[in-house]
């Protein structure tokens, strides 16, 4: 047999059990979903009922929770990718510096990044009712009075704060790696120019991070669309479904009130938007570059 036969029959092979394997898992479920948008389907009965649009028809109507998850979800998203990357980005400038116990901190800020979200809206969640009533009874502070996961308004920044607080050792370290990786002679010679710290920062330091701030921006976007685990943990969509995220109201329908379809049909739209969304991100960051 030819090498070349040989050389072509292994391109097929070996990366044939991944493909296998990323079908089953991803592509094989996204057609079904795709299939039961279009029907009436509980979960139990042998075949679904097939509807068309009906399912499209009744988000669009209102009927479905879709458009008031999907507002929160935009909202968390945009308070959670500017404070996440200001936070990393000032917590990076410090850490990236020479002094005792840098690598220490750099260790404790990415922890909870490496826990399961799920424990860490459990842990919140105790700190917001048991905690947060000790701190009051030690400090006095009327802060910790406020009713953080009873109010829409706190529930919603409640939300913000866990979600900024469990991710941000990941943005720090993208952002500690681009830093590190800057030519320290440019740095040095705008040092010996008298170039002020601010000004080194907004003329030299941005520009050469823009890979690291653009790849923290869509990673910060892309998680926190997707934001499920923590509202789950936290506040269970509450109160009055003030911090229902549109992930999380795919799961409700699908699996606790058994409208698959409807749930399927929600999950097209939103992977729809979000497509449009991360394109339109990635082209912005595209024409800033140039």
């Amino acid at each position: 047999m030819k090498k070349q036969t040989i050389r072509f029959f292994e391109s097929i092979l070996y990366p044939l059990p991944a493909m296998i394997l990323v079908s089953l898992v991803i592509y094989i479920p996204f057609v079904l979903s795709g299939f039961y948008s279009f029907t009436e389907w509980n979960g139990i009965a042998r075949a679904p009922k097939w509807i068309g649009t009906g399912n499209f028809i009744s988000i669009f109507k209102g009927e479905s929770t879709f458009f008031r998850t999907l507002i929160f979800t935009f909202k968390y998203t945009i308070f959670f990718m500017v404070f996440s990357n200001i936070c990393a980005l000032l917590l990076a400038l410090t850490l990236v510096k020479k002094f005792r116990g840098a690598n220490v901190l750099r260790g404790l800020f990415f922890i909870p990044y490496i826990m399961s979200m799920t424990i860490v809206g459990f842990i919140w969640r105790f700190i917001f009712s048991s905690g947060f009533d000790t701190l009051l009874k030690i400090t006095g502070w009327g802060i910790f009075r406020w009713s953080w996961l009873g109010e829409a308004n706190l529930a919603f920044f409640s939300v913000v704060i866990v979600g900024i607080w469990q991710s941000l050792g990941f943005y720090i370290v993208l952002y500690i790696a681009g830093l590190e990786s800057m030519p320290t002679d440019v740095l040095e010679a705008a040092v010996v120019d008298g170039v002020s710290g601010f000004a080194r920062l907004r003329w030299i330091v941005l520009p050469l991070l823009t890979p690291s701030i653009v790849t923290c921006m869509f990673m910060s976007l892309t998680n926190s669309l997707k934001i499920f685990d923590i509202i789950l943990a936290l506040t269970r969509g509450g109160p009055a479904g003030s911090t229902n995220s549109v992930t999380l109201g795919i799961y409700r329908n699908a699996f606790q009130n058994n409208r698959y379809g409807l749930g399927s049909a929600e999950s097209l739209l939103f992977f729809i938007i979000v497509l449009i969304l991360t394109q339109i991100v990635l082209r912005f960051f595209r024409v800033e570059n140039k």
